[in-house]
Parts: C-alpha cells; sequence; structure tokens
C-alpha cells in the first residue's frame, strides 16, 4: 500500500518514467510532481503526462512527503544541495542509485533535520533511457533493495517497503557496504566486460566492422544489448564503486588466467567443471524468478519496444 499523497521524482529518465507508470497502475490518489535538468526532457514528461513538471528541483519537492531521486550518482550531491531548503518536514527522500556509500556521503550532508533518508535501489532496467522509455510493469518481480541508516526511523522504512511492493517489486534491506560488493559482482562489472569485449571486437582489425553487425551470435549480441547503456550513469557507477570494482576485476583477472591457461593446456576437465558449476549458477537465477529459461533470455515475449 502506498501511504504517500505526493511523490516528487527528480530526474525523469527510465527509472522515475517507469516509477510514473507504476504509480498509476495502482489506482490510488497520488499526485506526482517531477523534474529534469534538460528543458526537452521536462517538455516530453508533460507531454507523456508523467507528473505535473516544474522548472526546478526545489519547487517539485515542495510538499511532498516522498522525494525520490532518479539523476546520476555524480549528481546526487548537487540536486540533494538544491531541495534541501524547500522539503517538507517529516518528507521522505530516497534514490535509485546504483551505488550507495557514496550516495549516502554525497547526499546526507545537505538534508535538515526532521527529514528522513533512506537510500534504495531498484533493481531493473533496461538499456533504453530517456522519459518515454518507462513502463509500470518494468519494477515487477524484481528486488528493490533498501539500505536504511542506523538513525532511520522504523515508520519511514515500512512505509517505503510498502511504497515499491505496491509497484511490484520484492524488497530487501542490505548494509550499504555490502550492497556496492553485491552490486560490482552482479552488475557493475558485468556491465564493464561488456564494454570491454565490444570494445575489443572494435579494435580487433582483422574482423571488419560490418562481419562483427552482421553475424553476432547471441553472445556477442547480448553484450552490445549491455554496453547501450546510459554513459553517464555508468561512469558515475565506477567512479563511485572503485574499491569494490576493482576487487572484483581483481578475482575476475584471476578467473580468466585460469581459463587461459587450462585452453592453453588442453585441460577439458577443467573447462567442464568450471562450465558444469556457473550454469548451475544460471540455473539459480531462473529459479529465483529473475529470468526465464525461453529463447533470448525471454526478451522476444517480454522486451518493450
Amino acid at each position: 500500500m502506498i501511504r504517500y499523497k505526493r511523490v516528487a521524482l527528480i530526474g525523469l529518465g527510465l527509472i522515475a518514467s517507469s516509477i510514473s507508470h507504476a504509480i498509476r497502475r495502482t489506482g490510488l490518489p497520488v499526485e506526482i510532481h517531477g523534474y529534469a535538468r534538460s528543458e526537452a526532457t521536462r517538455t516530453e514528461a508533460a507531454r507523456l503526462g508523467l507528473a505535473t513538471i516544474f522548472e526546478t528541483a526545489g519547487e517539485a519537492v515542495e510538499g511532498a512527503d516522498l522525494v525520490i531521486l532518479c539523476v546520476p550518482v555524480g549528481a546526487m550531491g548537487g540536486v540533494a544541495q538544491e531541495i534541501a531548503p524547500h522539503l517538507a518536514p517529516g518528507a521522505t527522500v530516497s534514490d535509485v542509485g546504483s551505488v550507495k556509500r557514496a550516495v549516502i556521503d554525497a547526499v546526507q550532508p545537505h538534508l535538515p533535520e526532521g527529514v528522513e533518508f533512506i537510500p534504495g535501489h531498484p533493481l531493473a532496467g533496461t538499456e533504453h533511457s530517456g522519459p518515454g522509455s518507462g513502463f509500470a510493469t518494468l519494477f515487477d518481480n524484481r528486488w528493490c533493495l533498501l539500505t536504511p541508516l542506523p538513525e532511520s526511523a522504523p515508520a519511514a522504512v515500512e512505509a517505503l517497503t510498502g511504497f515499491w511492493q505496491a509497484l511490484g517489486a520484492r524488497v530487501d534491506r542490505m548494509e550499504p557496504d555490502h550492497h556496492d560488493l553485491v552490486l560490482a559482482v552482479t552488475s557493475h562489472v558485468p556491465h564493464l566486460i561488456a564494454y570491454t569485449m565490444v570494445g575489443v571486437a572494435d579494435h580487433l582489425r582483422r574482423v571488419t566492422e560490418q562481419e562483427v553487425i552482421n553475424y553476432s551470435a547471441a553472445g556477442f549480441r547480448d553484450f552490445t544489448r549491455i554496453a547501450a547503456s546510459d554513459p553517464t550513469m555508468w561512469r558515475d557507477v565506477f567512479l563511485n564503486n572503485r574499491e569494490a570494482t576493482l576487487d572484483v576485476l581483481g578475482r575476475f583477472t584471476e578467473e580468466l588466467f585460469a581459463l587461459q591457461r587450462a585452453i592453453r593446456l588442453g585441460d577439458g576437465e577443467h573447462l567442464h567443471a568450471y562450465f558444469t558449476r556457473t550454469r548451475a549458477i544460471r540455473r539459480g537465477i531462473i529459479d529465483a524468478g529473475q529470468d526465464t529459461a525461453a529463447p533470448d533470455f525471454g526478451r522476444l515475449a517480454s522486451a518493450k519496444g
């Protein structure tokens, strides 16, 4: 159940627009305010009817009992400073950033007393961006991780939990630094590898660009899908989750060297055992309901657009 009467969305891309659609799907009388730095984005969001659009972030948050920062991680601190004087007493401020410790460090110092700050991260998205990319079912059966602070009021945490559940998400709570390590494993490093593999193909001059485009099998095709994600967002993710990303990258390098050695030595037993173990992890993701076993990973049936 959504307990909020007015929700302000600062940033109007994929996640914010999907929040708007999902709120409207509930049929509950929630007033939605919105702001984006770009005038073109504000115009498009207004045309789509995503929210009542304001010319400044401060105006957008006035009177809101929930404010969600949907901007790149690197912009969080500046936005928090801008909206701070306009926040209503008792309001909750949250975010959707893929990194939590850096967001806490950037946002918390600017918020006035009497305002609850409960960082959040919905683990949902596509490679598309912009106000026209959102859809109401984006969060259905996906996890939203909340990283409450020690001083967070239990009632405020419960209210935000109920909000995300009403939007279709499954909600869990996690300590911020552990969140950043988990996401380095499950999201950040896989994206970095995808960007790298696409870059390798671009620089491998023995394979032409047209051959790469024409003959992309499932593996490379999916790398390019991931690598199409918003570059500003991912730049900020890596700059703000350096320690965990480098930790996981170090482990990845060790694993890669071991596989390289097995291939060089013709060690089929090592390769088979490794692929068997990793295949079981993929099956676990399907069993957990976070993907399907359908061809194209279920995207032919469920992809938007």
